[in-house]
């Protein structure tokens, strides 16, 4: 029988973490901790080791971009990182996916996309489609480049590893990656699956995070690409 799905929730607000942990509960997922501050998310992630964080962004004491930080490095069987926010692209959104957390979520989330998202990263999904990490890395990277935690040799990758990081940079899906390259989604797959293990990273989000970081994608080259399209159309 497979162990249930163990989650802490970090969050100032009591009903915020009272809603979540209801809505979590019953479907089988088990909140085994509730933290109102960074400091005690990072206890209480010691003391359960849980698979997935909800994480406020915004607490007293230890906000959510230091606890997650202090989680993630250097933590045995670090768990996936999900940030909660109440601003769309908040520029410590980025900061936080910097940092490592796998993707971020509104406060308004309907219950369903709530437990599809604590689901997904546990199964070593990232929560943000390429596209709207791209987004977040064009709108903040050079504002908050002091606060980037990803510093990565890209020595390791073959020329064809390099081109499919850069074209996942830019938002391409698998199958568009496929289509571009003439191979099939499984090489695709592979592909993407050994740049996370030769750069050492949890998901396809921090891997467009390095694209942008080392220049392998600059800011803005996207939307001139999209240009060139429409005027050569």
């Amino acid at each position: 029988m497979t162990d249930p799905l163990r989650v802490v929730v970090a969050d100032d607000q009591t009903l915020v973490r009272t809603g979540f942990r209801m809505i979590l509960m019953a479907d089988g997922i088990d909140v085994v901790a509730e933290a109102t501050d960074g400091a005690e998310a990072v206890d209480a992630v010691r003391r359960t080791r849980p698979d997935v964080v909800l994480m406020d962004i915004r607490m007293p004491e230890l906000d959510g971009l230091e606890a997650t930080r202090r989680i993630l490095t250097g933590a045995r069987d670090e768990p996936r990182v999900i940030i909660l926010t109440t601003f769309d692209l908040d520029r410590y959104v980025y900061a936080a996916l910097s940092a490592g957390a796998s993707g971020f979520l509104l406060k308004d989330v309907t219950p369903e996309q709530l437990v599809a998202a604590v689901r997904m990263v546990r199964a070593g999904d990232a929560l943000l489609a390429p596209a709207i990490t791209r987004r977040l890395v064009e709108r903040f990277a050079h504002r908050d480049a002091d606060t980037s935690a990803i510093h990565r040799d890209l020595a390791a990758l073959t020329p064809r590893e390099l081109e499919v990081l850069g074209l996942l940079a830019r938002g391409l899906s698998n199958g568009e990656l496929a289509g571009r390259l003439q191979l099939s989604e499984a090489t695709v797959k592979t592909h993407v699956a050994r740049i996370l293990g030769k750069l050492g990273l949890r998901d396809r989000v921090q891997a467009v995070i390095v694209a942008y970081e080392t220049g392998i994608v600059s800011v803005g080259e996207h939307a001139s690409e999209h240009r060139r399209a429409a005027d050569q159309a």
